[in-house]
């Protein structure tokens, strides 16, 4: 719970007044998203590697299992740890939910769908995934993560909650993150080239962090047990992000090319027809407000890393 999303979903439960137990190993999350929590009377942590068992004393009423590295960059240096996250640390997660009686969400993610051929995708597209590619150990281990949480529903009746997050983005999110918006922002802002990968046609949409916390609490209160796309249904190509942040940073930085990492998706965009049926829910943030914010927040945050001697 140190990491991007689930630092922001704890900080608005906190603040409701709710008793929040955190988890972490701080493999890609950071202390300092927790360290505001600390002097709070209703926040208690336990540093654990959830792909090894676990046990919370007392009363749990919600399980939310959002442990898992998220960049292309974490996940191809960390392939087992991610494999292993998706499986033991959900069917650990799962086996507490049942335990307490407790209702589970697991964060699952767009890269169920693979490098889709339909498109915007839908909740009912079983995607288009090369399991023994290089991202198949992402792409794979959040496709079981889905798969055991229902086979818990059915079998165990635990009430589970699948959200599939696309593009998230917002403070908190690491410098070296790897992802588009964390990488053209901290170029830009360092007056390098910023990197854009095959001609920059390839799309994403971008959902900012706040508007996925209200989407996520929404499903977790929700009597909706099926999977559930939570992401910004406004689309654009990478090149057009590319530029917008260099609008907004006043870069001098210029464009650079690389080829194509292998199963890149080419299309990413959610249709979240059901999101607004189920929950009432649909993503509110303009991207230039939720850049602004975001890199209002990386300035601060390398301005402290240059005076720290740390880049």
């Amino acid at each position: 719970m140190a990491g991007f999303i689930g630092s922001h979903l704890a900080e608005g439960v906190l603040a409701d007044g709710h008793r929040v137990i955190g988890v972490d190993n701080f493999l890609t999350g950071a202390r300092e998203n927790i360290a505001p929590f600390r002097g709070n009377k209703n926040f208690e942590f336990v540093e654990h590697n959830i792909s090894e068992e676990i046990e919370i004393p007392g009363a749990v009423d919600y399980v939310l299992h959002f442990a898992s590295p998220a960049s292309p960059v974490d996940y191809l240096l960390l392939p087992i740890q991610t494999l292993k996250v998706g499986a033991l640390g959900t069917h650990h997660t799962l086996g507490l939910a049942k335990a307490k009686g407790a209702t589970f969400l697991i964060a699952s993610t767009s890269e169920v769908y693979g490098d889709p051929l339909v498109h915007p995708q839908k909740e009912d597209y079983w995607g288009n995934v090369n399991p023994v590619g290089p991202r198949g150990v992402y792409d794979e281990a959040k496709r079981f993560a889905e798969a055991l949480t229902m086979a818990y529903q059915r079998v165990h009746n635990v009430n589970t909650k699948i959200a599939r997050i696309f593009n998230t983005y917002g403070p908190r999110m690491r410098l070296n993150d790897g992802r588009a918006i964390p990488n053209f922002i901290t170029q830009a802002l360092k007056q390098e080239p910023l990197t854009v990968f095959g001609t920059g046609k390839q799309t994403r949409s971008f959902c900012y962090i706040d508007d996925l916390v209200l989407g996520i609490r929404k499903l977790l209160i929700s009597g909706f047990r099926q999977p559930v796309n939570l992401g910004n249904p406004s689309e654009m190509t990478l090149l057009d992000l590319a530029k917008k942040i260099l609008e907004l940073t006043k870069s001098k930085s210029t464009l650079v090319y690389k080829p194509l990492p292998q199963d890149d998706p080419r299309q990413r965009c959610p249709d979240i027809s059901l999101a607004k049926k189920e929950l009432d829910w649909e993503p509110r943030a303009r991207l230039e407000e939720g850049l602004r914010h975001t890199i209002a927040y990386f300035k601060k945050k390398m301005g402290l890393a240059i005076k720290g001697g740390l880049v």
